[in-house]
């Protein structure tokens, strides 16, 4: 089995009733013991990377690593994910084979959030993918992006909503 998107994972955990565990990964340890794990579970599997993973270990990297564990496990359902991505990191991520990704335009003036936004939904159309987008944020610094815990504003996620994303992460 191939990588598969995030948006087949969910359709599938609301319709049976079940969660899907996401894990930030960045080097082969991780990939392995988390994916091991899924296996014995029989459990599909968000495998995720932060702006800091792929400075640890870059996005084709991780992309290889995750092959690795497919051909160990054929038939464990596995999404690569992009976590909090830049629009540039976003790009790289799309290039390098992730199956879905999530850009953090949090910190833009909304104009620009759904500029970019709008843009990133053709893009990982074209490639099959999945896309989350962020509107608001919660309080604290993730890689480098730093919110004071502001609400989303409902008709900004209802703009980014429309756009076609996947997933929206609304700071509340």
């Amino acid at each position: 089995m191939a990588l598969v998107t995030t948006t087949e994972m969910f359709k599938k955990a609301y319709d049976g009733g079940y969660a899907i565990g996401a894990f930030n990964v960045n080097n082969m340890e991780i990939v392995q013991g988390i994916t091991d794990a899924a296996w014995e579970l029989k459990a599909p599997v968000i495998l995720q990377a932060s702006a800091g993973a792929r400075k640890y270990t870059n996005s084709v990297y991780l992309v290889k690593l995750v092959e690795a564990a497919l051909e160990m496990y054929p038939e464990l359902p596995v999404a690569l994910h992009l976590d909090h991505g830049s629009y540039e990191g976003c790009l790289k991520c799309v290039e390098a084979g992730f199956t879905s990704i999530m850009f953090d335009g949090s910190h833009y003036p909304i104009e620009e959030n759904v500029a970019k936004t709008k843009e990133l939904v053709k893009i990982v159309a074209d490639h099959g993918m999945s896309l989350e987008a962020e509107v608001g944020s919660i309080g604290g610094e993730e890689d480098g992006v730093v919110g004071m815990g502001e609400c989303a504003d409902p008709e900004e996620c209802a703009s980014i909503a429309a756009l076609g994303v996947d997933m929206l992460a609304a700071g509340i």
